[in-house]
């Protein structure tokens, strides 16, 4: 082992040292944080959610035409909500790169 390379046991009396005592966040709150980041996630997948289960009921009563719909709503709501996913995930990667 090189004499340079700080052990686990280091890092621990670093953060200690410099006052790292950080609250762990709340499912809650990291929603909450998510949301307000990117709400189309979210959003989209209520939505694809939505069509899903409607199209899946029309389905069952019988609604065969307006089924078929639902699944067509499904798929672009789900491609709007990768779309949403991956832009978000540029846009963060482009701030932490910037900072």
């Amino acid at each position: 082992m090189i004499e340079d390379e700080p052990t686990d046991l280091d890092w621990i009396q670093l953060r200690k040292e410099m006052g790292q005592h950080q609250r762990a966040e709340t499912t809650s709150e990291k929603f909450a944080r998510k949301f307000n980041e990117n709400p189309f996630v979210p959003i989209g997948c209520l939505a694809t959610a939505g069509a899903l289960s409607y199209g899946l009921w029309s389905f069952r009563t019988g609604r065969k035409k307006l089924s078929q719909q639902m699944m067509r709503v499904r798929i672009i709501a789900q491609g709007l909500t990768i779309t949403a996913l991956v832009v978000g995930v540029m846009m963060t990667t482009g701030k932490s790169l910037s900072k």
